[in-house]
């Protein structure tokens, strides 16, 4: 039968790539950071949560401020005169057999991920559905609008920024390598609403 099929209200996952490689004071201070780390749910973190405010990252925080730019320019579209910034910004370590708890990151608007070492074959990010489904009739052929889950191969070098508000995990790791990914949130500042419909907000 002859029809389209629609999506509307769809949950926005950019993806994009660093267009360089990582220099070796980049990858040298990766390495110094596994060794002050805490144990997570599945996985090891770093201590210091503000890495890209640190002197190695530098060059790093400018280009992903500026691909932040970009998702806030084509995805929110703002008309208000706001700036999207980063705040906390951490690495994860996953090693064979690891994994990387289920979860949401609360007091930011946007997340985001740069993978410093991911393998494609076996690295992936998966994402949830947290709508109720009235009805769940047994599914032959899964697509975008009748999964629970969904999930995208990452690599090196890969980016992903998507609502902060959406369930993720990294399930169990196969393959040898250890999968390294640098994850931040952030928040804007300016000024957002309307006066007139009493919605006018002023973010420092």
């Amino acid at each position: 039968m002859k029809a389209i099929v629609h999506g509307i209200f769809s949950t926005p996952i950019y993806i994009s790539k660093l267009t360089r490689e990582f220099t070796d004071e980049e990858l040298k201070f990766v390495d110094k950071t596994k060794l002050d780390v805490y144990q997570n749910q599945g996985n090891t973190t770093s201590n210091n949560t503000y890495l890209l405010n640190t002197k190695p990252f530098n060059n790093l925080k400018e280009e992903l401020n500026k691909i932040l730019k970009d998702y806030f320019d084509k995805v929110v579209s703002p008309s208000n005169d706001i700036e999207s910034y980063i705040t906390q910004s951490w690495l994860n370590y996953t090693e064979t057999n690891q994994y990387h708890h289920k979860h949401v990151h609360e007091n930011s608007l946007v997340s985001g991920i740069i993978y410093l070492n991911a393998d494609k074959k076996n690295d992936k990010i998966k994402f949830f559905k947290e709508r109720y489904s009235t009805i769940k009739p047994e599914v032959k052929n899964y697509n975008i609008f009748n999964s629970d889950n969904w999930f995208f191969p990452v690599e090196t070098r890969d980016i992903i920024l998507f609502p902060s508000s959406l369930s993720h995990m990294v399930e169990t790791k196969q393959g040898k390598n250890t999968r390294i990914s640098l994850s931040f949130n952030t928040f804007i500042r300016g000024m957002v609403g309307k006066e007139r419909e009493i919605t006018r907000l002023k973010i420092d």
